[in-house]
């Protein structure tokens, strides 16, 4: 294995598994209920002072667009995902679901450059273009991360992989000593590099041992006897929701969405995302089966007050949140995981999806913080033709135009938010 970017034409995707493990969930499910919907996913970078394309050639990013298009799920791949299960001899996909993964193919993208960005979008059968999504992004990173590095010397590079892997190694150090630690990578999507990534992986196995959940990246979970992590995305009420048809059917989607899952699934991977249309209203309007779920992901807004209200409504719903799970996943890094699990820790089962500044923390250590971070989605917006919204837990995260966000905010409940930083 390489422990660095790979050189400036190498492949970067090289399979389809290469993705978060939750695409491969949700795809079942929109496999079995939704199959002919057609969705567009479009890149927006919220970090709007990085000029991606100042940076990236056009040519260099349709040229591994192209390749990674050009890839279909192998028999070996299948049999993998046949392998896994939801609980001892039950299979986690159904057979049906398998037999028609070799025929999925990434749909055609459009791409332009536009005042240093990229103009890069995704239409196609829901089943087969939300596979775009992860590749897509880490394509982007990694041709970002070549870009700045080519213009380093030997030296500034070596000592630049020793800055960043000695940084990793003591955060991982100090995780290492909170008592019942449960964290898991959450990093494919922006990672400087899928190297850089199998490089932190191992580390965190290595060093963290059981408190080292797994990794949400299905191909290092196969290659390394990991466990794949993950439920579901934001992906799905946003699409629901736009197919309901008026503002009733609207109010509705998000539990017709758990509602779905759980019969697909039963009673396993029962996390709920409720942050879509907002936390507070989500859990207010819940139906009562709603509080038999294993637990909540928190991915915007105030992680604590998002916690202390889950365990809130938990008790108001006759539920012990001893017995819950909250996993917190939004912009994490060292510091926030140490404060968290101390909060936590006894109240709820307490874990951690750690993303970025996992897979790709180079803050400071290239000439003008080149290698920072930042937040780049490649997110659902529209299906069938009506947009698609995310109102969010925290404003800056909001998509969609604005009078379908005005109206959504109308239909759900939401009122003023306060503002957090995004940080990626």
């Amino acid at each position: 294995m390489t422990t660095g970017a790979t050189g400036d034409g190498a492949t970067i995707v090289r399979s389809l598994l290469d993705t978060d493990f939750y695409k491969f969930l949700m795809c079942q499910v929109v496999h079995g209920r939704h199959p002919d919907v057609e969705v567009t996913f479009e890149l927006v970078n919220r970090s709007r002072s990085v000029r991606l394309a100042d940076r990236i050639t056009e040519a260099d990013l349709r040229e591994q667009l192209d390749r990674t298009r050009s890839l279909s799920i192998t028999g070996a791949e299948i049999e993998a995902l046949g392998r896994l299960e939801s609980a001892p001899g039950r299979p986690l996909f159904s057979p049906g679901f398998l037999a028609a993964l070799p025929g999925l193919r990434l749909p055609p993208y459009r791409l332009a450059t536009r005042d240093g960005q990229f103009a890069l979008s995704f239409t196609g059968p829901w089943p087969a273009v939300m596979l775009w999504e992860v590749p897509a992004l880490a394509i982007l990173m990694e041709l970002r991360a070549r870009a700045v590095e080519r213009d380093l010397a030997a030296a500034e590079r070596a000592e630049l992989r020793r800055a960043a892997t000695a940084r990793l190694d003591g955060k991982l150090a100090r995780l290492a000593r909170v008592p019942g630690l449960a964290l898991s990578d959450f990093g494919t999507r922006r990672r400087h590099s899928a190297a850089w990534q199998e490089l932190a992986v191992l580390r965190a196995r290595d060093t963290l041992g059981p408190a080292f959940t797994g990794t949400s990246n299905v191909l290092l979970a196969v290659r390394h006897g990991l466990e794949p992590i993950g439920t579901s995305a934001h992906e799905l009420p946003m699409v629901y929701a736009a197919l309901a048809a008026g503002d009733a059917d609207l109010a509705a989607s998000p539990y017709r969405v758990l509602a779905d899952w759980q019969a697909t699934y039963g009673e396993a991977l029962r996390i709920m995302l409720p942050d879509t249309f907002g936390t507070a209203e989500f859990l207010a309007r819940a139906p009562e089966w709603v509080g038999g779920w294993t637990g909540i992901r928190i991915d915007s807004g105030d992680p604590a007050a998002i916690a202390d209200l889950a365990i809130g409504w938990w008790r108001s719903r006759g539920a012990d949140p001893a017995e819950k799970r909250v996993i917190f996943s939004d912009g994490l890094d060292v510091d926030d995981i140490e404060t968290l699990h101390g909060r936590y820790a006894g109240r709820v089962r307490v874990g951690f999806g750690w993303g970025t500044l996992l897979t790709n923390d180079f803050r400071g250590l290239a000439p003008g913080d080149s290698l920072a971070p930042f937040s780049l989605v490649c997110k659902a917006v529209a299906a069938d033709g009506r947009p698609t919204v995310k109102l969010s837990d925290n404003p800056g995260k909001a998509l969609g135009p604005p009078a379908e966000v005005a109206r959504y905010r109308r239909v759900f409940g939401v009122g003023e938010q306060p503002s957090r930083p995004v940080v990626v």
